[in-house]
């Protein structure tokens, strides 16, 4: 006995139209736990304080922080401030947001290499107060930070960096 052989067909929109509308409403909850390492930073940037840790093999100064050094493998747990500041390590001139909407008046990301921390390690974030065509790689720039009331432990606690 051979199976018989079924062929689908495109639907016309009448028969489409008539088909039950299934309607689905999700009740998804999670809950998101940042660990040790980065749940210390945020409390630290609520303090308005740049937290790092620092590996005991191969010394470098790790921002943000982490739970273990990924070049040597070991945990780090030795937790040092570093500065608000640092120099821009690159950036980028954005005339689209990041839900792709057009922007007027462009964002001006960078990568900033903090000072205290190992070269080549950043943070992402927001430049201010500071025209594009101003911006170099290798400039110095200072964290702005929002009110102290107005922190919530959050990278966002920092507004932007600005020129030193």
């Amino acid at each position: 006995m051979t199976p018989e052989i079924v062929r689908g067909r495109e639907l016309s929109k009448d028969e489409f139209d008539k088909l039950p509308k299934v309607i689905f409403h999700p009740k998804a909850q999670y809950a998101y736990d940042c660990g040790n390492a980065i749940n210390r930073y945020l409390e630290g940037l609520k303090n308005g304080k740049i937290l790092a840790v620092k590996c005991h093999k191969c010394h470098r100064v790790l921002v943000p922080p982490r739970s273990f050094c990924e070049q040597c493998y070991v945990p780090v747990d030795h937790w040092v401030e570093v500065k608000d500041s640092g120099i821009i390590n690159t950036f980028s001139i954005s005339y689209v947001s990041a839900d792709v909407t057009r922007l007027k008046e462009p964002q001006l990301p960078a990568v900033i290499d903090i000072d205290g921390a190992s070269p080549g390690i950043g943070i992402m974030h927001m430049l201010g107060e500071v025209k594009p065509k101003e911006i170099k790689i290798g400039m110095k720039v200072k964290a702005v930070w929002k009110p102290a009331a107005e922190r919530t432990g959050a990278i966002t606690d920092i507004k932007y960096f600005k020129p030193a």
